[in-house]
């Protein structure tokens, strides 16, 4: 670092979030210990402000589904995962669907999925949603040109009708590069802890990348409308792409931001 500190910055390496920072890697990064201080500040303003809309939701029998999307390591669990740490967990579900069952195969392509809404009071976060028949399953094989057709004409009705039937839906898309997607599968394989996460899928997703970008353009053409748009964050530096996700959903839902709690 070839710069003097002002006092501020030197009061903000004085915290457990900085020496946290600095001591989570091998070299010493004083910039980045300053960038998570002030991550954790804004973090914690904006759970407070998640608390509000959780308790506003409960109070008025509001209905909530948040979904997030994005390519394999965008960080859509851990940007769950800060949103849902502070709030009531009795009033929140998270939603990550295993692949569907023989009798689940049978069903409506929706059905599985509608099981999992909310009732009066509740939030439900999917990390991954039915847009999995948008990109994964074409990309992958998992379904038939027909019934990517099938989903795809059904899709915008369908959220249509959660709308009208008085239910929020927000729709965050996590964006990464192809170069940080291999970082973090690298750092995933390394980390004994973090293995069970690289799935098969997983490991196609590099060489898969332009089919991916393809059916994602084509998800983003049909299913970006103005009554359900979709918000895409830069996840490319998980702290922001965190914050930004949780200002967008404070934005999109009108909660009562007076309310006590």
């Amino acid at each position: 670092m070839d710069r003097e500190l002002s006092s501020f910055e030197v009061k903000k390496l004085n915290s457990k979030q900085a020496l946290t920072a600095l001591l989570s890697k091998e070299q010493l990064n004083i910039e980045r210990a300053l960038r998570y201080v002030d991550y954790e500040r804004k973090l914690v303003k904006l759970q407070t402000e998640v608390i509000k809309l959780q308790t506003w939701a409960i109070e008025n029998n509001e209905r909530i589904i948040i979904l997030y999307e994005g390519r394999d390591a965008a960080g859509k669990g851990g940007a769950i995962r800060r949103i849902t740490e502070r709030i009531n967990p009795r009033h929140i579900r998270i939603a990550a669907l295993q692949k569907p069952t023989e009798d689940e195969q049978t069903q409506w392509y929706f059905q599985r999925y509608i099981e999992q809404f909310p009732k009066a009071g509740e939030i439900i976060f999917f990390n991954r949603s039915w847009y999995n028949r948008a990109v994964v399953e074409p990309v992958n094989g998992f379904c038939t040109e027909e019934e990517y057709k099938i989903f795809m004409g059904q899709v915008n009705d369908f959220e249509r009708m959660i709308l009208e039937s008085g239910i929020h839906l927000v729709k965050i898309y996590m964006s990464i590069s192809k170069k940080e997607q291999a970082k973090r599968f690298d750092e995933i394989k390394a980390d004994p802890l973090k293995q069970w996460k690289m799935s098969p899928v997983d490991e196609k997703a590099q060489e898969l990348w332009d089919d991916y970008t393809k059916y994602k353009d084509e998800m983003f053409a049909k299913t970006n409308t103005e009554k359900s748009p979709w918000k895409v964050i830069n996840a490319n530096r998980k702290t922001e792409a965190r914050v930004n996700a949780i200002n967008h959903i404070l934005k999109r839902i009108p909660y009562n931001k007076d309310i006590k709690i």
